[in-house]
C-alpha cells in the first residue's frame, strides 16, 4: 500500500492557504487542510498497523489469523474511503476550475 505514503506526501507538499484578507478564512482553509493531512496519517498508521500484523503472522510471532485479517480489512476500508474522498475533492475542483467569473 505505497500508494498511501504517495498521498501522503501530496498531501503534505500542499502550502498553506493565501492570506484572503481575513484571519477567519484562513483559519478555515487552514482547518481543512489540517484535518486532511490527519485522516491521511490516520489511514497511514492503519495501513502500517496491517502490515505489521501480516508480518507477525508471517514470521510465527502471533497466531491470530482473525485479528490480521481484520486489520488488513480496516487497512482496506480506510484507503478505499481516503480515495472516494480524493475522487469527490478532485470533482469538485474541476468544478469550480469551470466556473465563470
Amino acid at each position: 500500500m505505497s500508494s498511501i505514503q504517495g498521498i501522503a506526501q501530496t498531501v503534505s507538499a500542499v502550502p498553506d492557504a493565501p492570506s484572503l484578507g481575513s484571519a477567519k478564512t484562513t483559519a478555515g482553509a487552514g482547518g481543512f487542510l489540517d484535518s486532511l493531512k490527519a485522516a491521511v496519517g490516520k489511514v497511514n498508521d492503519v495501513d502500517f498497523q496491517a502490515e505489521q500484523a501480516v508480518d507477525a503472522l508471517m514470521t510465527g510471532q502471533s497466531q491470530d489469523i482473525h485479528r490480521t485479517m481484520v486489520a488488513l480489512q480496516q487497512a482496506d476500508v480506510s484507503f478505499q474511503l481516503m480515495m472516494q474522498i480524493r475522487n469527490k475533492l478532485v470533482t469538485a475542483y474541476e468544478e469550480i476550475q469551470r466556473m465563470q467569473i
